[in-house]
């Protein structure tokens, strides 16, 4: 005789009343930064865990079960969704200038040049500073994908970021009184998001009136800016004197007295920063993009508001195409342990609607060529919309699965397209064949 189950809300309410109180973390304890609307997806979350686990074993084991992942940490936080600033990174209009030309001068000509001469110099500095952002932000874990949503403690942190990651990529030496050794010399690395905001200490320059605390030289200082608001960037070389700093009008006589801050440091005065000597040319236009910050407010909206890791990933390779996502891009909208696998899998949810995403393996690059897309690396995906085309199509057009595909124009209708096999087969149709 087959013996009665009870009824699942039963058993339920039965385990958790025998649940030890270390096992009830959400309910009785909420997760710091999370709202009621969170702490009750993850209260029901646990639930779902509870009865999917007590459908095949007893409630003794499943609560074995859900202890120990409890002290293991338990599932991931909800997804974070963080509102678009009002204001932009930079707030002042000053910019470096642009395309300069100017020879270095004599007191800091050596670090321009062991900068210039360095193997791809440009291009490592500029993803410095995007890496470095990146990893601030920590999109991944926060959800964050905007300077301005960083705390006054993180954007400080910056800076050193920046330094740290400049000194690992161009394997500079530690300075014994400034940050760095180059070329024989100290230098000091300092950054700011505005034009004239970096912070001087008193020992960088030399000056009487600071007795000990005074520098032992006027010493020289790499000045970082960027605005990721406009992909804009700059790296400049002043030596820094007591008179290249910003200088006040005492309130009771009128005196000029040195502009302090509350730590006793100073900024460049106005004038000092038309004596900065930039480095390949002045500002650079061609920060690497930052693909959640430039998204049109609603394609933006579109892709975060899906409910699963997976269906985000999908809307951002439907709406983001053409463009290089980068690794920094995937995990802030996927928020998950396998965010880079989400985006492999895309491939295979998107075909139907003749969407191919291309990473850095396989036959995927050689199909970015055919099709003149971006080349994605290491850690970056590119999606296209694709559609069938004759042989002589004057689009270019890649062979698969013994047809040919190009990029779709609008007025193509959406076509289902093959996976990109691992090995393609031999182009024949393409020109420079020997």
């Amino acid at each position: 005789m087959l013996r009665r189950q009870p009824e699942r809300s039963g058993v339920l309410t039965a385990l958790r009343r025998a649940e030890p109180a270390t096992m009830r973390p959400v309910r009785h304890r909420r997760l710091a930064g999370t709202t009621n609307q969170e702490e009750a997806l993850m209260t029901r979350s646990r639930d779902s865990r509870l009865e999917r686990l007590t459908a095949v074993v007893p409630p003794s084991i499943a609560a074995k079960v859900l202890q120990r992942e409890d002290a293991s940490g338990g599932s991931r936080p909800p997804f974070k969704r963080h509102a678009a600033p009002d204001s932009s990174m930079t707030k002042n209009s000053e910019r470096p200038p642009s395309s300069t030309t100017e020879r270095a001068p004599d007191e800091v000509r050596a670090f321009a040049d062991w900068f210039e001469t360095q193997p791809d110099a440009r291009n490592r500095f500029r993803w410095v500073l995007r890496d470095s952002l990146d990893q601030v932000l920590d999109g991944g874990r926060t959800g964050r994908w905007h300077y301005l949503h960083l705390s006054k403690n993180e954007k400080s942190h910056l800076g050193s970021m920046i330094e740290a990651n400049l000194t690992k990529s161009f394997s500079i030496e530690d300075g014994e009184i400034l940050d760095w050794r180059v070329a024989g010399r100290e230098l000091d690395c300092k950054f700011s998001k505005e034009v004239g905001g970096w912070e001087i200490p008193m020992e960088m320059y030399t000056c009487l009136d600071h007795g000990r605390q005074s520098g032992q030289d006027d010493h020289p200082a790499l000045l970082v800016w960027m605005n990721d608001d406009e992909n804009q960037w700059a790296a400049g070389l002043l030596r820094i004197t007591d008179d290249r700093l910003r200088w006040r009008s005492d309130r009771e006589t009128g005196a000029p007295v040195r502009g302090y801050n509350r730590d006793y440091k100073r900024r460049l005065g106005k004038e000092a920063i038309a004596e900065v000597h930039w480095l390949w040319g002045g500002m650079q236009t061609d920060l690497p993009e930052n693909i959640l910050l430039h998204l049109a407010p609603a394609d933006r909206s579109v892709i975060l508001s899906e409910a699963s890791g997976q269906k985000r990933m999908n809307a951002l390779f439907r709406t983001v195409r053409g463009r290089i996502v980068n690794r920094a891009t995937v995990l802030t909208v996927g928020q998950q342990d396998d965010s880079p696998k989400r985006a492999r899998d895309s491939r295979k949810h998107l075909c139907g609607e003749g969407v191919i995403v291309l990473g850095h393996q396989d036959s995927d690059p050689v199909v970015a060529a055919i099709l003149e897309l971006d080349i994605p690396s290491k850690g970056t995906w590119i999606s296209a919309r694709l559609t069938e085309v004759g042989r002589h199509d004057l689009r270019p057009r890649v062979l698969i699965d013994g047809r040919y595909w190009a990029v779709a124009e609008e007025s193509d209708p959406p076509v289902e397209v093959p996976l990109v096999p691992t090995a393609l087969a031999r182009q024949d149709h393409l020109d420079g064949w020997q």
